[in-house]
């Protein structure tokens, strides 16, 4: 039997004066397709319900333990937060931004994790690994 999982992602992106707001939106869409970002008060805002195709990239870059550790360090109840950066993101790659924001500012991810727990859910997008190859947990 698997698992049905239920979670809300908000995505938020800034468009600066020197940005073209098509090439943030593309941003958006080559990390989370079908997000269809409208622009808001100077941003970008999306919602999605479905984070397959971030998890998909997370495994082909073999990033899976820094997505982990990005998840866990920014959760708060049942939700957790992450920043990606526009110029990889537009490129369809993952880069995280931490620290301090990058210049053109990042995109901004807020997952609420309703079914089952957030520990699962991570589990189930980046699932921990041993010398790099995924672990089944199941």
């Amino acid at each position: 039997m698997s698992t049905i999982y239920s979670v809300d992602a908000r995505i938020t992106a800034s468009v600066n004066d020197t940005e073209v707001t098509d090439r943030v939106v593309d941003a958006i869409e080559n990390v989370f397709p079908g997000a269809d970002p409208t622009f808001q008060h100077g941003e970008l805002v999306a919602e999605i319900h479905d984070l397959r195709h971030f998890s998909e990239l997370l495994h082909r870059e073999e990033i899976l333990d820094t997505a982990r550790g990005v998840f866990f360090d920014n959760r708060e109840g049942d939700t957790f937060a992450f920043d990606l950066k526009k110029q990889a993101a537009f490129e369809g790659r993952v880069n995280f931004a931490v620290g301090g924001p990058s210049e053109l500012g990042d995109i901004h991810v807020r997952v609420r994790v309703t079914e089952p727990s957030v520990e699962e859910y991570v589990d189930h997008i980046a699932p921990p690994t041993e010398n790099g190859t995924p672990v089944d947990i199941e």
